[in-house]
């Protein structure tokens, strides 16, 4: 993973959640709910400008630097393994289930 362990602090991230995998276990919440909140639906989401919970299939939320390591850990303890952290420049998976 060493070439993907400093793309936080160079480059922009966004982050999405696959609700089809989505376990509801809001651990995701637990480590940044600026980032993550669970709907009526039991599922996570991402959340976008003035905390909008974004529900379309695929959306995205950038990932603040300052929040960068919860996300990341949201991710890797995940057990739906349905967080996935990409570049916004390439939409390259950076953490996630399809990380390199």
């Amino acid at each position: 993973m060493s070439e993907t362990s400093g793309a936080g602090a160079a480059e922009p991230l966004e982050v999405w959640i696959d609700q089809d995998l989505c376990t509801g276990d809001g651990i995701c919440v637990q480590y940044a709910p600026e980032v993550f909140e669970l709907d009526i639906d039991g599922l996570a989401y991402v959340k976008g400008e003035g905390d909008e919970l974004l529900q379309h299939t695929g959306a995205t939320a950038p990932v603040p630097l300052t929040l960068l390591q919860d996300v990341v850990e949201s991710a890797r303890d995940c057990p739906g393994d349905c967080i996935h952290v990409r570049r916004v420049a390439d939409r390259v998976e950076v953490y996630g289930p399809d990380a390199d």
